[in-house]
């Protein structure tokens, strides 16, 4: 019998043990209120909204320079980035067809010429014979017929020897702005074929100082945007410098892909270091509200809801008499809700929202 309460006895002493031990680790391992949430404190600051997009810097005037003849490229006096004036030969041709053209033409004007002079004198002659009765009404109107046909055929070679002087001069390129050679694209010895479509030779920008960003916006920022409304960019060639420019365009024609519509908008941008180049890809922002001296949260602290029975708690400690006012309400636009750690519970309460940075 002593021996069974002795037994009893230890094995309570040692559950005692075990228990005591389970209690004392559960203290010492509870989780404290900033593990079970992410805390941020209030701050006051300035806060800005900006609708972003992102666009392709571009020479505001960029000028195709092509020929309006067919020939094999003889000589180049442009190359990329050269500076040149309006004017200024670009490049050259092969003229020795022109050449020959503009020969043949002349040929065939001093003949007529010679024809004409000829169909003159026998006009005369007619004239004269016919006063004098020598020669028929007939003949003389075949004379005069002849002599208004010369003229005629004079005038047709005469235009044809322009048209081959004119295209002589179109087999060598001038450059029709001043401005950068931003791009070349023939080669000495390729032949270019000008058929329908003229072919490009040269792009020119008339002046790099003064830029403009092409990008577009959704139409759900696109109300946001105003003409000579500021907006600031950066570009991947300097990421820690900040540029900007103006709103000069938006352009009224949208843009649906995969319907998504969009707008075009231009941005004038100032260049005077030349700093960006034709084709870098810009990262706009343009601001359409700012508040200044504001309690800023976290967006997703607006965004937190805790679970059941914490949120019933946090509700019944931030009911008040008026709260019999429509539901609906407290869920308008402009309004929110935060939660605030008190006693280590959430404790919910309205706030009055305004703008957002994303953040």
């Amino acid at each position: 019998m002593k021996r069974l309460a002795y037994h009893l006895i230890n094995i309570a002493l040692i559950l005692a043990f075990i228990f005591g031990a389970y209690y004392v680790y559960q203290l010492s391992h509870k989780k404290k209120p900033e593990d079970l949430y992410r805390l941020q404190p209030v701050t006051m600051g300035d806060i800005e909204q900006n609708v972003t997009a992102n666009g392709t810097i571009n020479p505001v005037s960029l000028v195709n320079v092509g020929t309006q003849v067919s020939g094999r490229v003889k000589k180049i006096y442009a190359d990329y980035n050269d500076q040149v004036k309006q004017g200024q030969v670009l490049l050259e041709l092969e003229d020795e067809l022109f050449k020959a053209q503009i020969a043949q033409s002349l040929g065939n004007v001093k003949n007529n010429e010679a024809s004409l002079e000829l169909a003159k004198a026998n006009e005369l002659r007619m004239r004269s014979l016919f006063e004098k009765e020598y020669v028929s009404k007939q003949e003389l109107d075949q004379s005069i017929q002849a002599l208004k046909s010369a003229e005629a055929q004079l005038s047709t070679t005469k235009a044809q020897l322009k048209r081959d002087q004119t295209n002589y001069s179109y087999s060598i390129i001038k450059s029709p702005v001043s401005g950068v050679v931003v791009d070349r694209v023939v080669d000495v010895g390729q032949t270019v074929a000008a058929s329908l479509q003229t072919p490009t030779l040269f792009k020119i920008a008339q002046d790099l100082s003064k830029m403009q960003i092409n990008t577009s916006f959704a139409e759900a920022d696109i109300g946001r945007i105003q003409v000579n409304q500021m907006a600031k960019f950066n570009v991947d060639a300097f990421p820690n410098k900040n540029f900007e420019g103006v709103v000069k365009q938006i352009r009224l024609n949208p843009t649906n892909t995969a319907n998504v519509v969009t707008y075009d908008v231009v941005i004038s941008v100032d260049n005077p270091e030349q700093l960006l180049l034709p084709g870098m890809t810009a990262y706009v922002n343009i601001n359409f509200a700012k508040h200044d001296n504001v309690l800023l949260v976290p967006n997703a602290a607006l965004r937190y809801r805790p679970k059941n029975e914490e949120l019933n708690l946090a509700m019944k400690k931030d009911k008040k008499p008026d709260d019999n006012i429509s539901k609906t309400k407290t869920d308008d636009l402009g309004s929110g809700k935060i939660y605030v750690l008190r006693n280590n519970k959430p404790e919910m309460i309205r706030v009055k929202t305004s703008i957002t940075n994303g953040k």
